[in-house]
């Protein structure tokens, strides 16, 4: 059985919500009980807490954010990640190791196997392709982890998301909010073809979070 959601994260969240002024909107899909992998773009530290409280309680209390360890595994930004928000804390990029190709491939593969672990038979994963943050302007290619994840858990819908304006509330860098209104539209759920190839589903992918921004930025 999924854990309950700790009173603190549920405060946090209401924050985030006040602060950034979020509006949520469902194009294509509707929040449901089903196992689900959320996929956004990635502009603030905001961004999971944010897509986590746009969900109805019951999902929130079976969905876990996937989160830079090298950011969120010291002091009470480690307690927050791990015992707050019950995050799955993943090394970035294969930075795990510093010896080379094969000990980077071996890193992303236990990377994908604690995710496959992490979804179980009843949880769902808030994830960022992108793999680091970016400005906001544009969405980053997306790095091959979801679709490896994809492939090990292809009965698990994929559900883009698009968050807009995020970044200007928490710019990189910064410390203290600024109160903005900002968009969060979940699109319609995906999931991988059975011949379909890494750079296709990437690009289809990122393709599904781009079609859902106001001005269709790519």
């Amino acid at each position: 059985m999924s854990a309950g959601i700790h009173p603190l994260a549920n405060v946090i969240a209401a924050l985030a919500r006040g602060v950034s002024g979020v509006r949520i909107r469902w194009a294509g899909c509707r929040p449901d009980g089903g196992q689900r992998i959320f996929f956004a773009n990635h502009t603030s530290h905001l961004d999971f807490v944010v897509l986590w409280s746009a969900l109805p309680r019951e999902v929130r209390a079976r969905t876990r954010p996937v989160a830079a360890q090298d950011y969120w595994e010291k002091g009470v930004r480690a307690y927050l990640a791990r015992r707050v928000f019950r995050a799955v804390l993943v090394h970035r990029g294969g930075t795990a190791h510093a010896g080379g190709k094969a000990e980077e491939f071996a890193d992303a593969r236990t990377v994908i196997d604690r995710l496959a672990e992490a979804l179980g038979e009843e949880e769902s994963l808030i994830f960022f392709p992108e793999g680091s943050r970016g400005t906001g302007e544009t969405i980053a290619p997306f790095r091959s982890g979801l679709y490896h994840l994809a492939r090990r858990r292809p009965d698990v819908e994929l559900v883009p998301v698009c968050i807009e304006n995020l970044g200007r509330v928490l710019p990189k860098g910064e410390v203290l909010p600024v109160p903005l209104i900002c968009l969060l539209t979940f699109g319609a759920p995906m999931r991988i073809e059975e011949t379909e190839d890494k750079r296709s589903f990437l690009e289809r992918a990122r393709a599904a979070v781009t079609g859902l921004r106001r001005k269709g930025q790519s």
